[in-house]
C-alpha cells in the first residue's frame, strides 16, 4: 500500500489536530500517592514497608485503589 504525500501531510494534519487527553487528575493521584509513601516510610523509621494494594472498578465506570501500608516482617 502507498500513500501520496498530500495524504500523509492529511493524516499528520489530523494527528497535531487530535485534542490532548487531560491527565492531570492522574498526576495528581500518583503524586499523591508517592507522598503516602514516603510519610509510611517515615513513619516506619528504617524498616522496610510492605504495600497491599487492592483495585476496583465501579458499576459507574470509577477506578478505586486501596493502599494499605505495614511493617515489613
Amino acid at each position: 500500500m502507498t500513500y501520496s504525500k498530500p495524504d500523509i501531510d492529511a493524516i499528520a494534519k489530523a494527528v497535531a489536530d487530535t485534542p490532548r487527553r487531560d491527565n492531570t487528575a492522574y498526576h495528581e493521584a500518583m503524586a499523591q500517592a508517592r507522598r503516602a509513601f514516603e510519610e509510611a516510610q517515615a513513619a516506619f523509621g528504617e524498616q522496610s514497608v510492605q504495600l497491599k494494594m487492592k483495585t476496583k472498578i465501579k458499576r459507574n465506570g470509577d477506578h478505586v485503589v486501596k493502599w494499605t501500608f505495614k511493617r515489613a516482617k
